[in-house]
């Protein structure tokens, strides 16, 4: 599944699947985890997927939700309703105005899970452009946390601007957005010792904080350079290769596969098949993790992370079919000839 637009889709899983979608460019606003048991792999299994499963959320309704990989590549969960919501950009108003649409998110404004065993796949570009970015990252995980308590589950996979923050290109972050990554750096003081605690809380704080720190419209003047670089710097520490919130980035995949479904926040492409999924996700969560320094390892994942046809940049999909039909054509004279040919094409 591709997606870079603001959209909620709806998939049934139960017979086969039906797939439906839901723009919400221009909706008003409304007014780790649970345990995990570790089971040994079937010999029924893929011998693609990875040694070990993880499951958790059984009820007596319907098979436990069973996962493979790290970060989470291979997803089984059967009879499941599977909802994917595209780019929310920081915007935590109109996040909410959606999950609550999809009916995973109560409207009470508590931010309680009421999708029961739903599966909820959010397809990247979290950063940048808003300013309640870290806010949604942790109201994900909170309601993933309530998910799995009652037989559903929440997945993230990165898109651009993911990798871009880590990268540390903030060219598209808004001023609230280093505003955000201030005051979160100063709450982690009192969470020295426990990440995870601090991480879920931090939906319940950031609001009040905010409301704090009202700035007049000036704050963005010449004279307010300082407060900027504190931002950029806090927002430094926070997503370099390395830093907090990039390994809390480098638990989700670039590519995940739940049931039938392929989701990517940009596309996937047959060479990306190929180079193998897993280990696409392997890479660029090392990356991010900051444990790419030997040989064997590239600094920046390029198929995954880099390029116009990488998986997170790929819009192959939302042009003429005729593009698609050249870029396919490109790619066999790649392999006959061991030339690249895509250059000219791009």
């Amino acid at each position: 599944m591709v997606t870079d637009s603001y959209s909620v889709s709806s998939a049934l899983s139960p017979a086969k699947p039906t797939m439906a979608s839901l723009c919400l460019n221009s909706l008003p606003l409304p007014p780790p985890s649970q345990p995990r048991k570790l089971l040994e792999t079937p010999s029924s299994f893929s011998s693609s997927a990875p040694s070990s499963l993880n499951t958790y959320g059984k009820t007596e309704a319907s098979k436990p939700i069973v996962v493979s990989g790290n970060p989470p590549t291979f997803v089984s969960a059967p009879g499941r309703r599977i909802v994917a919501v595209g780019d929310l950009h920081g915007d935590l108003d109109q996040t909410r105005c959606a999950l609550e649409m999809a009916g995973v998110l109560s409207s009470d404004g508590e931010d309680l899970w009421t999708g029961g065993e739903t599966v909820l796949v959010q397809l990247g570009d979290i950063l940048d452009r808003g300013e309640d970015e870290i806010a949604i990252l942790s109201l994900l995980r909170s309601l993933d946390i309530q998910a799995k308590a009652e037989g559903g589950a929440v997945f993230q996979v990165n898109g651009n601007h993911e990798s871009m923050n880590v990268e540390g290109d903030f060219r598209f972050v808004d001023a609230g957005g280093f505003d955000e990554c201030i005051d979160f750096l100063e709450y982690l003081d009192d969470y020295r010792d426990d990440w995870e605690e601090a991480f879920v809380d931090w939906i319940g704080v950031s609001q009040k904080l905010k409301e704090d720190r009202k700035m007049p419209q000036s704050y963005w003047d010449p004279w307010n350079l300082v407060r900027r670089q504190k931002g950029v710097i806090a927002r430094s520490i926070l997503l370099r290769p390395g830093g907090p919130l990039a390994c809390e980035l480098a638990r989700h995949a670039v590519v995940l596969k739940v049931n039938d479904w392929l989701f990517c926040h940009g596309g996937l492409v047959p060479h990306h098949v190929a180079y193998g999924i897993e280990r696409m996700n392997k890479e660029v969560s090392h990356w991010m993790r900051g444990l790419s320094e030997s040989e064997d390892d590239p600094d920046i994942p390029f198929i995954a992370t880099r390029g116009y046809d990488s998986v997170v940049w790929n819009r192959l999909y939302s042009r003429d079919n005729s593009d698609f039909d050249d870029y396919q054509s490109n790619q066999a004279n790649t392999l006959y000839s061991g030339k690249d040919t895509t250059s000219s094409w791009c």
